[in-house]
């Protein structure tokens, strides 16, 4: 297993526990909190391959990341108190979560030949698609729109990553050194209440 494969799969499994943690709160059951996990997991990385024209899409392509995002609601399932126990779960989750896309979104796009421009692009929808569609449907305000610091981030480490692979930095090196951007940006941003300025 290559490094690629695993973090897609890491990354996946940790999005999955993201969306179902969103709906507990709900009280929600299980086939819920399941949809919700599904969904989160796959919606960024759907709608790149939709707008890349690659299919089958990952998911469809693929039973292991269906087994990953299974195992994370599962997961979310079993372990809710101690999960939720864990001091500000719900954000590490879904920090890990938007780093770990981030790039492998970028990684898709320029296997596929596109401009390293949209394939920045492509990287942070990758990342945070997922969290607008858990965020609509569990009624609250998609994060994309909130003050704080998220596809900002994406980008940043997106943007970072297509240069370092057009100066030939090793490919597993980059990986981790843009996906590390993003989650560093994105605590940073938080323990210090950071935000980009607002529009007027």
């Amino acid at each position: 297993m290559d490094l690629q494969y695993a973090l897609e799969l890491t990354g996946t499994f940790v999005f999955a526990i993201s969306g179902a943690l969103a709906i507990r709160e709900k009280e929600h059951d299980l086939f819920g909190a399941g949809f919700t996990g599904f969904i989160t997991a796959i919606g960024g990385g759907t709608l790149r391959d939709i707008l890349l024209n690659s299919y089958p899409l990952v998911w469809i392509g693929n039973v292991q990341v269906l087994y990953a995002i299974l195992a994370g609601i599962l997961v979310a399932f079993v372990f809710p108190n101690f999960l939720s126990r864990l001091r500000k779960t719900f954000f590490l989750f879904d920090t890990l979560g938007i780093g770990f896309f981030t790039v492998l979104g970028v990684e898709k796009a320029l296997s596929l030949g596109v401009r390293p421009e949209i394939a920045a692009i492509m990287g942070m929808f990758s990342a945070v698609m997922g969290g607008v569609i858990r965020d609509t449907l569990t009624n609250e305000i998609p994060i994309l729109f909130r003050k704080e610091i998220y596809a900002s981030a994406c980008l940043a480490g997106a943007i970072l990553y297509v240069v370092l692979n057009h100066y030939g930095l090793g490919r597993d090196y980059n990986l981790l050194i843009s996906m590390s951007v993003v989650i560093s940006i994105r605590l940073i941003s938080m323990r210090y209440k950071l935000s980009l300025p607002r529009l007027g």
